[in-house]
């Protein structure tokens, strides 16, 4: 069954002793799919993604981001893993690596926490750390 969920999500980027942050406190839905669990928003000029709809399939040891929309991308985040991910933005797109160093994930029936600190890798080129906190909850 879908809920109706508040989001909020922090956001933080490390790079050479400069640290760009982001948040956000949005609406959007929760449901459970067969052992995955799905929260589904849409993204606001604020993150620069206005137009997009982002999905999480959040599963035991991993996190699926789904961006689909003006700007459509995959981005896996899996502890001790690195993926090849696709990304698109208005100059195109891309192929990253993720190196996730850290992914807790703690959901309940109606609230969870998701928090992941990783890297980003271009071309083989580490881009500092990464860090997003993502806490919901239902709407009642």
């Amino acid at each position: 069954m879908k809920q109706d969920i508040i989001i909020s999500l922090k956001g933080s980027q490390d790079d050479d002793n400069k640290q760009d942050e982001i948040e956000l406190i949005t609406q959007g839905t929760y449901y459970s799919e067969g052992e995955s669990h799905i929260i589904t928003y849409d993204e606001t000029e604020v993150t620069g993604f206005e137009g997009t709809t982002t999905t999480l399939k959040i599963e035991d040891n991993r996190v699926t981001l789904l961006r689909s929309g003006q700007n459509n991308s995959q981005l896996i985040f899996e502890k001790g893993q690195r993926h090849l991910c696709s990304y698109e933005t208005p100059f195109g797109a891309f192929t990253i690596g993720i190196m996730s160093k850290n992914l807790d994930i703690d959901l309940s029936e109606d609230s969870g926490v998701i928090s992941a600190q990783y890297q980003i890798e271009l071309n083989n080129n580490v881009s500092g750390m990464n860090n997003f906190h993502l806490h919901f909850r239902s709407v009642v």
